[in-house]
């Protein structure tokens, strides 16, 4: 019984994939299965971090980008993985730092789907997959500053949970920091989201400007420099520049 539920659930994964956005009625009625059942399969699989409510119908379901996590290969045959690695590679030569590329989930978090690692003995690490909420990082802030002002005012005024030493948890002060990514660049993370890392990344566009990804220079705190900070800053949003106009935008 359980095998039958766990090859049901890969295949209404795969539905979602080709039919997205689909209702759950919809998938009911591919499967010839109850509502209630689908429901069920669609909330368990939810839960677990691969589907999502759709941002323009949340009565339908879609894919969330964590299911990159689970075959990284099949991203890197995409135009954005092909379009970014080049320039990271060179950003991680100029400052011996990790580099890593993230994409939004929705207004969920952001997902690592790529990482070029420092050469030195002490630095930071990414697992592809790995997943972050907007709020808390310099690529959810750097992403988050270009989203419309309706997704922003919805992360701004949900749950801004505290994580590290320096989480923005107060609305206003989120809306300012939103304001000096928009106006430098580039989104600054010290201590946010994990103890003793910091993040400087900046958002990669589309032709009309809205962002698809984030790329980020990540370092121990130990070697955050503030005097560097302006470099640093104008070298990832050089990087995301190129990524975007690689990939045609």
């Amino acid at each position: 019984m359980e095998m039958k539920s766990v090859i049901r659930s890969l295949r209404v994964l795969e539905a979602v994939a080709q039919h997205q956005p689909v209702s759950v009625s919809e998938l009911a009625k591919l499967f010839d299965l109850p509502k209630s059942t689908m429901q069920r399969t669609l909330i368990t699989l939810s839960e677990a971090g691969w589907l999502r409510a759709s941002r323009g119908d949340r009565t339908r379901w879609e894919i969330g980008a964590r299911v990159l996590a689970v075959r990284p290969a099949a991203f890197q045959g995409s135009s954005l993985f092909a379009a970014a690695r080049e320039p990271m590679l060179r950003l991680r030569d100029a400052v011996d730092e990790t580099i890593h590329l993230s994409v939004p989930d929705g207004l969920e978090c952001m997902v690592v789907v790529d990482r070029v690692d420092s050469t030195q003995t002490v630095r930071t690490f990414y697992q592809i997959g790995e997943t972050s909420p907007l709020h808390t990082t310099a690529v959810g802030h750097a992403v988050l500053a270009h989203f419309s002002a309706d997704d922003i005012n919805e992360v701004v005024t949900g749950s801004l949970h505290h994580y590290g030493a320096s989480t923005f948890t107060e609305p206003a002060q989120l809306r300012v920091a939103l304001d000096h990514v928009r106006q430098v660049g580039y989104a600054v993370n010290r201590n946010q989201f994990r103890p003793d890392v910091c993040a400087i990344a900046a958002p990669i566009l589309d032709r009309s400007g809205t962002p698809l990804a984030a790329v980020a220079i990540s370092m121990p705190d130990s070697r955050f420099d503030d005097d560097r900070l302006s470099e640093w800053g104008r070298l990832v949003a050089a990087t995301a520049d190129e990524i975007s106009t690689r990939h045609g935008g």
